[in-house]
């Protein structure tokens, strides 16, 4: 999904450009700022793709603006809108992506969007597992950090688990290998993991039943599910390695190396 910002002190003007950016990006998430301070505060937050901003405001001029974006989010695209032509030699010195001028239209915007300085790789959007070699988690290509490492190992079995919903007693009986009750430490794990993907708006890939939690395969971006499903990107990502830090995952490495083998 490409994230969108749109800064502009006129509610009329930000809200007509999201109809229009609407249209061109129909996959999009747009977040609305009336002024540059409520923008930076997003930044600062959430990584955009794209950030529309109005040149003339109060307080900041949208140079100034995307001047503090671009030190907070280098790979953000700076499209400046205005109705002041005259403003477009400063923008550019900035090595903005693009400039229109009001009133934005779906041909001035997909024009731009098409152009990007920097293109939006789609892979890396949204929430991302590893499998093959180590296992690893990232939302929008930056890893994604757990509370405890515990929870990453927790949410490395689910996947290896594909699509069934594990029970916590299986869940303590594949990451330890004592008889100590763990029910209430797999609980807060379970609670980190849904805490941190909610932060990032991916919870939606987590779903819990009583005494039990799974992972929906179709809401997670993972080698090891496309390799299933027959992909080729999925089969051309697997070199003999899976989930190497955690010898549980041995059991699914042997199944994987008998299909490479049955080849």
């Amino acid at each position: 999904m490409v994230k969108v910002l749109v800064v502009d002190d006129e509610k009329v003007i930000r809200e007509g450009a999201a109809r229009v950016i609407e249209q061109c990006l129909p996959n999009s998430e747009i977040k609305l700022c009336e002024g540059p301070n409520e923008a930076l505060e997003e930044v600062e937050k959430k990584k955009y793709d794209i950030a529309f901003l109005d040149i003339q405001m109060p307080g900041m001029t949208g140079v100034e603006l995307a001047k503090r974006i671009k030190k907070v989010s280098p790979d953000t695209n700076i499209i400046f809108s205005t109705a002041y032509p005259q403003f477009a030699g400063e923008a550019f010195e900035l090595h903005a992506s693009g400039y229109v001028t009001k009133p934005l239209t779906v041909e001035k915007v997909m024009r731009e969007v098409e152009n990007l300085r920097r293109p939006i790789n789609d892979d890396d959007r949204g929430l991302r597992v590893q499998a093959f070699g180590n296992f690893e988690v990232f939302y929008d290509g930056q890893p994604l950090r757990f509370k405890y490492t515990k929870t990453k190992e927790l949410l490395a079995y689910l996947v290896d688990r594909n699509c069934a919903v594990v029970d916590i007693g299986e869940i303590k009986s594949t990451l330890w290998d004592d008889d100590e009750d763990r029910s209430s430490y797999i609980k807060q794990l379970r609670k980190d993991l849904v805490d941190t993907l909610k932060d990032v708006g991916a919870n939606d890939a987590i779903v819990i039943m009583r005494g039990g939690i799974g992972i929906i395969p179709s809401k997670v971006k993972c080698d090891f599910f496309d390799y299933l499903a027959g992909e080729p990107k999925g089969i051309n990502s697997y070199h003999g390695e899976y989930m190497q830090q955690y010898s549980w995952a041995e059991v699914t490495h042997g199944s994987l190396e008998m299909r490479e083998s049955d080849k």
